[in-house]
């Protein structure tokens, strides 16, 4: 279970390094692709490629309305990808176990949000619906939202993004059992290409108690439908 998605979180998440910045050629002992830290452009040269692309587009980038826009794009980016500096072993780190011994489901449904699609950096936003089942605590509430941003504020694919909160629940909380569900509209699929507005895309992934199981997944989605 455990081996899911196996992106390397735990060797490089404390490092405050993409998990996707890869050695070419290189693997670890998992077969995977061995790591070593971006290199990250100053923030001097980040604004050169907007300027670049300013005039790529066919503006002039030194008019009074644009002069600033590669500052401003720049400091954008710095909140829309802030994702890549979460440490989730430190988000997820802190459990409750006094709970009265409390062992059934917990579902957070419709945390919202903002992401940005890896293929054309266009955003994608929806909601978030987690439910697990814990073993030894829980964890606070607001860190399964913030467990989401750290997640959604990267460049990503819905599907990625799906399996990642998931394999860092099992990865740091060890529970019976996880479900996750998320839904989006893609600004990719609604303001370019086919153009289709209000496509909404599902996915959603399972483990533990949850997985290979109809009854608790029937479980899952009939107390979303309920709280709806």
């Amino acid at each position: 279970m455990e081996e899911l998605v196996k992106t390397q979180l735990d060797s490089i998440e404390s490092e405050g390094i993409s998990p996707y910045c890869a050695e070419i050629g290189a693997t670890g002992s998992t077969g995977l692709s061995g790591q070593k830290p971006c290199y990250r452009p100053s923030r001097e040269e980040a604004e050169a490629a907007v300027k670049t692309l300013l005039s790529w587009a066919g503006d002039n980038p030194d008019r009074e309305g644009l002069r600033d826009t590669p500052k401003r794009v720049v400091k954008a980016y710095e909140e829309y990808f802030q994702g890549y500096e979460k440490n989730i072993g430190e988000l997820l780190g802190r459990v409750f176990s006094e709970v009265e011994n409390y062992n059934d489901i917990v579902l957070v449904r419709d945390i919202s949000f903002t992401s940005h699609c890896e293929h054309h950096v266009a955003p994608f936003l929806g909601k978030a619906h987690i439910a697990y089942y814990p073993s030894n605590g829980v964890v606070g509430l607001s860190k399964l939202a913030r467990l989401v941003d750290a997640y959604a504020h990267r460049l990503q694919t819905q599907e990625t993004m799906t399996a990642q909160i998931m394999q860092a629940l099992v990865s740091h909380l060890k529970p019976r059992g996880v479900a996750v569900m998320l839904e989006a509209e893609h600004m990719c699929m609604s303001m370019r290409g086919i153009k289709k507005q209000g496509s909404i895309t599902s996915t959603v992934q399972f483990a533990g108690l949850f997985e290979n199981n109809p009854e608790q997944q029937a479980r899952f989605y009939t107390l979303l439908r309920g709280a709806r």
